[in-house]
């Protein structure tokens, strides 16, 4: 018994060292100005254990119907099992939704962009453009960027509303994982599509059969990772620029006392892109300048922030559970918002300052709030407006607080530079990271992702499961509220190899790079796909995703994204783990299914636990050394002391 109240004490000391304090400083600060915050709110709900659980169904009026014991099935007649696969299907679906009319907007503004038909975006990345079209099959001899441009939009366009006619994006995967999908019938047909055959299936009196339904919501899952996410990604990059490593700071500190603070917030970088620009203008610094402030300063709260810093090292204000607090500063002049993870009560918080909340979507407006509708034909105008609304503001500003200082990050390991970062511009190539999973320095991969949630200790799981998990030679790969979570903590920068193990420590050291990779925003998960992917065409590491020595972690999500995420990737061949709640715990056999049965179908399936960082941290260890058993590689090979004889038989 002493042993475990020993143990305890530890892990809360543990636990505790790694609660973000400036975060825990605001929330009493935002107290004391009576400001009520997403942390006040958590602890006053109780959570509906039925709804958590996946045992609650309100898609007809005869409901809701909660399943119980003693009521085991709808007033319908539909069983527990097929309630939760039900609910979990349209969570895929809702969070396909999100990311991929995220990507249809991109996607427009892209062709008309390509066609010349927007003068504010341009194509910024030729070689990007050239690398996807020829994966798409576009035509490049004797064709202009132009053309090549119109024709990449044209297809990508194609894949929201096509009906039958083949993925394409789907063909970057490994060829034994095409097979895979094929076999099962999940390749998608085209995203429209797909969300709504889920949404119709799982209607009153249609689907019945939670596997039926579950395998479905794995091509709806993978029209997203392979479909709207990627497409975001790539044509992203094409327009705004690929990234490359760039040093930046983060957490509330990096709001400034004599300077216009502008926050962007959301997921759409169309509008932070022209924010980040016009807030370059000379002309606004001048403005600014006769308004008192010595400069502009743009920061960025959620994904958005993800998406600026990895092209423009602009500077993160905070994540998800923070958008309130940095308004509770009384240091920010606009906050302008897009779409995604906008708390509805902004502009509650913002009435208590003198901070002025911007909607630029249609799609999200926010009573109380000012809209400035956004539209790639006046990108510019608008966010000229924006950016002047924040400079007149800014001698209303009647004191602020701004806590700490920021900390330093290194951002922007996109696909691309880790090809060219252990290769270079010629012989750019993923052998040496291969090479150094194969020979142990490296035991493995875990793409630690997803969202931040209120509780107790802040981002103390993110930080302890990526720590445990480094010290144990796994490189982390993050995205997302998450890589925020641990850029605070001082671990994306390359002096954070000194957390790491001896063997990822030796080759972070080598390269010059953090043992935690920040790849962008959640949208940019897709990038992890083509990472593993390129890890398994580079040979040595088995022939499909499943054979990699790699796991996905999502400790703490949620938004409906984050199931998407994590179904396409289980559908991909990854093991992917989740901490609670998991919307299917209800159904003993959805359950077995998604973490167990599933398996035998993809090669991937669902790790479900408690949100302990150092029992997640376990599994993934656990799972990763299974892989290495399974690939021979988890012993080192024998020292041969070569003779000129052998030497001469090595093929260079």
């Amino acid at each position: 018994m002493a042993d475990t109240n020993e143990k305890e004490v530890k892990e809360q000391k543990q636990e505790d060292q790694n609660t973000c304090k400036t975060t825990l400083n605001m929330i009493d600060k935002a107290a004391e100005a009576d400001v009520r915050t997403v942390f006040a709110r958590r602890q006053e709900i109780k959570p509906c254990t039925f709804g958590a659980e996946g045992m609650c169904c309100r898609h007809c009026s005869m409901g809701p119907c909660r399943i119980t014991k003693k009521t085991p099935t709808g007033v319908c007649g539909a069983t527990g099992d097929t309630i939760a696969a039900r609910n979990f299907a349209r969570m895929v679906a809702a969070g396909t939704a999100a990311h991929s009319d995220h990507a249809r907007e991109i996607t427009n503004t892209f062709v008309e962009a390509a066609k010349g038909e927007i003068s504010d975006f341009k194509i910024k990345d030729e070689v990007k453009l050239i690398a996807l079209a020829n994966d798409l099959g576009v035509k490049v001899e004797d064709c202009s960027i132009k053309e090549i441009a119109e024709e990449v939009g044209k297809i990508c366009l194609s894949q929201f509303d096509q009906q039958d006619e083949g993925f394409v994006f789907v063909k970057r995967a490994p060829e034994k994982r095409q097979k895979i999908w094929q076999d099962l019938n999940i390749i998608p047909r085209g995203i429209d599509r797909e969300i709504v055959d889920t949404l119709h299936r799982t209607s009153i009196g249609v689907d019945q059969d939670y596997k039926n339904i579950i395998n479905q919501s794995m091509r709806t899952a993978l029209a997203d990772g392979w479909g709207g996410s990627m497409i975001g990604t790539e044509l992203s990059d094409i327009m705004f620029g690929t990234p490359v490593p760039v040093r930046s700071q983060v957490n509330l500190g990096v709001l400034k006392e004599d300077q216009v603070n502008i926050l962007v917030h959301g997921h759409n970088p169309l509008v932070s892109e022209m924010v980040v620009a016009v807030a370059k203008d000379p002309e606004m610094i001048k403005k600014a300048g006769t308004k008192g402030a010595k400069g502009i300063n743009v920061a960025g709260i959620c994904c958005t922030a993800n998406e600026i810093l990895m092209r423009h090292g602009i500077p993160i204000a905070g994540n998800f559970v923070q958008q309130e607090l940095a308004l509770s500063t009384g240091a920010v002049e606009v906050m302008a918002v897009d779409v995604q993870c906008v708390m509805s009560s902004l502009p509650q918080v913002a009435k208590c300052f003198h901070t002025k909340l911007i909607t630029t979507s249609p799609q999200a407006k926010l009573e109380g709030a000012i809209h400035i509708e956004f539209e790639p034909h006046k990108a510019k105008e608008v966010a000229t407006k924006i950016v002047e609304t924040a400079i007149d503001n800014y001698p209303n500003r009647k004191g602020s607080y701004i806590p700490e200082k920021p900390v330093d990050l290194v951002a922007g390991f996109s696909h691309e530079t880790i090809n060219y970062m252990l290769g270079g511009t010629f012989r750019s190539s993923y052998r040496p990271l291969n090479d150094n999973i194969i020979n142990g320095k490296i035991r493995g991969l875990c793409g630690v992702v997803g969202c931040s949630r209120p509780g107790g200790n802040p981002e103390s799981v993110h930080r302890i499961l990526v720590r445990e998990l480094i010290a144990n030679d796994v490189l982390v790969i993050q995205s997302g509220c998450a890589a925020i979570s641990c850029a605070k903590d001082g671990l994306l920068v390359p002096e954070a190899a000194k957390y790491a193990g001896k063997g990822l420590a030796e080759v972070c050291e080598t390269v010059g790079i953090p043992p935690v990779l920040h790849t962008g925003s959640c949208v940019d998960n897709s990038r992890i796909l083509i990472e593993v992917t390129n890890v398994v065409k580079e040979g040595g590491l088995g022939d499909d995703l499943s054979d990699v020595p790699a796991v996905g972690v999502c400790p703490e999500w949620m938004s409906e994204k984050a199931i998407a995420i994590g179904q396409y990737f289980v559908a991909s061949g990854v093991y992917t783990i989740f901490g609670l709640p998991f919307p299917v715990t209800g159904s003993e056999a959805v359950l077995k299914y998604l973490t167990d049965e599933i398996e035998g179908l993809t090669g991937g399936k669902w790790g479900v636990t408690e949100p302990d960082p150092l029992k997640i941290a376990n599994m993934t260890i656990d799972r990763i050394d299974q892989a290495r058993k399974a690939l021979g590689i988890d012993k080192k090979p024998e020292r041969v002391l070569y003779d000129m004889a052998m030497r001469r038989e090595l093929k260079f």
